[in-house]
């Protein structure tokens, strides 16, 4: 009975996370196909970029089925179930989750470090006309080279790491926690693999605050504003092109007397060629936009637009405030700095952290929120990085248009999309701490009352808490994931003061988005710097 009770609870819990993983591999190839050019599209770089996306999003559907297995280890009185008493089974049932974690964490490792790079340098080198396939193949292997050398240094400070942090105030929770890690055993790699994902975390971490924090506010605030009416921006470019026509005779009829025109004259000259050149280009683009049902059909749905764009600036809110309140738990309940701010338990109401515990009984509920709470990221981060193009400080790289992103930027927007989804598992934590540590178990406390009637003594009864630290070893199942995040300290100490970041730049981002007007119909498709061949592709 325990074993069929096993097998079908663990048979739900994967076949629920083989449906996400179908979902999720058709979110990537379609959003992929949207936006990679379809004169320079490549069969190699889009099988690329969707495996890499899709390998990250993976990665977090992973997390609830880690926290679906510790939670249904017990019943809700806190007792172990009858296939989970025994240590071994747990055991193997939590080694299930960390070999899933150690593959894809691998891979993630092997695209990073190995194949994005390759790729994107093979490409680099089709560029010169001049350069045959070998070339190209020596050339891109040779620059990946550096690429992994950074990964096998990576690898190796994470196996020869000290683990140990400086004791702190909390010194008896704090060596709990630290035995947890040690239990999780270092002889199979474990430190130099996680070493090497928490430095990419770092670095996701970095994209989250710029792009995601930014997407945040712009996404819905772009659907509750919508975008200006097409018939006035065509007036409006109709009445700039006659402008700069207008300019243009003028300086034009300086010279009709055979006098040469004057070399600030001459650039001015050249200045309002180009810019009628691109207004021309916009006129076509809006005319195409006015013929086009996509257009139409989005006015009809306008209210829809606004409904959606309150719903997800009250999840953004809602999801900043959760932030705010774990960090501020953090800052005075936590063991400190030297221990990476871990913190044992909630001692503030976290708002999404109780929703989460109260959904997590009735799988797969929780499943589908924490779902909806990764593409939320994933969403927001595209609409951060379509609003602001790739930088690499001030100098922006790509531009991510729909139809018209080259193989390169598409490869740079996975790399940086795959960072990210990597840094939304601390996030989530973030959010709701309780939750990714040891969902919804709790563990029976004996109790001894006196007893009433002829017979002295005490009667023993049981109490119910929810598991934290200070549980006895063997009552409580910390997560794999939970683990994973928190081998190294002074990450967890980067990622706390990551958090405060976030949250000032993401308020600084919706003051900035909602001083902005209305948005161009054709926001991002005519710039100064687009050819007119360009246009093609996106004409046809």
């Amino acid at each position: 009975m325990a074993a069929e009770s096993l097998l079908t609870e663990s048979a739900l819990g994967w076949s629920i996370f083989a449906f996400v993983l179908l979902v999720i591999l058709a979110f990537c190839w379609v959003y992929i196909r949207k936006f990679q050019s379809r004169q320079e599209s490549e069969v190699v770089s889009t099988i690329t970029a969707i495996c890499a996306l899709a390998i990250a999003l993976i990665t977090s559907a992973l997390l609830p089925v880690d926290i679906f297995l510790v939670s249904f280890m017990k019943y809700p009185n806190g007792t172990y179930k009858e296939w989970a008493a025994n240590n071994e089974t747990r055991g193997q049932i939590e080694d299930t989750v960390l070999y899933g974690y150690y593959t894809l964490y691998s891979i993630i490792l092997f695209c990073v470090f190995l194949w994005i790079p390759f790729v994107y340098f093979y490409y680099e080198e089709r560029d010169d006309d001049n350069v045959n396939k070998c070339s190209q193949v020596k050339n891109a292997l040779k620059y990946t080279v550096g690429f992994i050398i950074v990964c096998v240094v990576l690898l190796l400070i994470g196996a020869f790491v000290p683990l140990q942090a400086p004791p702190g105030q909390n010194s008896t929770q704090w060596e709990k926690v630290q035995y947890l890690f040690e239990e999780l055993g270092s002889g199979h790699g474990l430190p130099a693999l996680s070493f090497s994902i928490s430095s990419l975390t770092l670095i996701g971490m970095l994209a989250v605050i710029t792009y995601t924090a930014y997407g945040m506010s712009v996404l819905p605030l772009n659907l509750i504003k919508g975008t200006r009416s097409v018939l006035y921006e065509r007036l409006e470019n109709t009445e700039d092109i006659e402008d700069v026509e207008h300019q243009i005779e003028k300086l034009k009829a300086k010279c009709k007397d055979g006098r040469p025109l004057s070399s600030r004259d001459r650039h001015n000259l050249q200045e309002l060629e180009g810019k009628l050149q691109v207004l021309r280009r916009r006129g076509r683009h809006l005319e195409i936009a006015e013929r086009n049902c996509c257009t139409k059909v989005g006015s009809a749905l306008r209210p829809f637009k606004i409904l959606l764009g309150v719903f997800f600036i009250l999840v953004a809110l809602l999801f900043t405030v959760a932030l705010f309140i774990s960090n501020l738990d953090k800052a005075f309940h936590s063991a400190g700095i030297s221990t990476g701010f871990i913190i044992f338990g909630t001692n503030l109401t976290n708002p999404l952290n109780e929703l989460l515990l109260a959904l997590q009984p009735v799988f797969p509920l929780d499943y589908i929120l924490i779902t909806i709470i990764t593409m939320y990221f994933v969403l927001t981060s595209m609409a951060g990085i379509r609003n602001m193009g790739i930088w690499f400080f001030w100098i922006r790289l790509y531009k991510i248009r729909p139809k018209r992103t080259r193989p390169q930027a598409l490869l740079f927007l996975c790399m940086i999309l795959l960072l990210i989804v990597l840094h939304t598992s601390y996030m989530i934590y973030s959010l709701a701490p309780q939750y990714v540590m040891y969902g919804s178990q709790k563990y029976l406390v004996q109790s001894h009352t006196p007893s009433v009637g002829l017979v002295p003594g005490n009667d023993t009864s049981g109490i119910t808490k929810i598991c934290d630290a200070d549980a006895p070893k063997d009552e409580c199942t910390v997560t794999r994931s939970y683990l994973f995040l928190h081998k190294f300290w002074f990450f967890s100490t980067i990622y706390y003061f990551g958090n405060w970041a976030f949250i000032g730049a993401f308020l600084i981002g919706l003051v900035v988005s909602c001083c902005r007007g209305k948005k161009s119909v054709i926001e991002g498709e005519v710039e100064a710097d687009d050819s007119d061949m360009s246009d093609d592709e996106y004409v046809h």
